[in-house]
C-alpha cells in the first residue's frame, strides 16, 4: 500500500461533485473545489478531454463534418460544446445548409435561434467564422 491507495480507500473515488461531510464541494479523491477549485492545468487536461469528446461525438452523429474546413468545422463543435450534442441535433435546418455548404443560410438560421438570444456575442463570433472560414 502506498499513500495514493490508502487515501484512494480512506476518501472514497466519486466522479461526480458532491457535498462533504461539512458542506463543501467536492469531486475525485477528496478534492475541495470550495476553498481550492482546480489549477489552469487541470482545467486544461479537463478542457482537452472535453474537446476530444465533442469532436467524437459530433464526428459519429454527423461524419460529413470531416469534409469541412477547420474553422467551419469548429462553429459546430464550438456550439456542441456550449450546447451538448442533443442541443446541436435540434438545428435540423442549420444542419441542413451546412451540409450543402449554403454559408448565409446557416448563419442566418444561426441568428434566428433561441441559442443566438442566450449567448448573442459568441453566436456573432461563430457566424463570422462561418462566413469567412477565419478563425475568431
Amino acid at each position: 500500500m502506498d499513500l495514493k491507495e490508502q487515501l484512494i480507500r480512506d476518501e472514497g473515488m466519486k466522479l461526480y461533485p458532491y457535498r462533504d461531510t461539512v458542506g463543501k464541494i467536492t469531486i475525485g479523491v477528496g478534492r475541495n473545489l470550495t476553498d481550492d477549485g482546480i489549477s489552469k492545468e487541470e482545467a486544461m487536461v479537463l478542457l482537452e478531454d472535453d474537446i476530444a469528446r465533442t469532436k467524437s461525438q459530433v464526428l459519429s452523429l454527423f461524419p460529413w463534418i470531416r469534409s469541412l474546413s477547420d474553422a467551419r468545422a469548429g462553429v459546430l463543435y464550438n456550439m456542441a460544446f456550449n450546447m451538448g450534442v442533443n442541443g446541436l441535433s435540434q438545428f435540423v435546418h442549420f444542419l441542413a445548409a451546412m451540409q450543402a455548404g449554403n454559408w448565409t443560410e446557416a448563419a442566418n438560421q444561426m441568428k434566428n435561434s433561441a441559442w443566438y438570444t442566450e449567448v448573442p456575442k459568441r453566436g456573432a463570433r461563430l457566424i463570422q467564422q462561418l462566413e469567412t472560414d477565419q478563425w475568431v
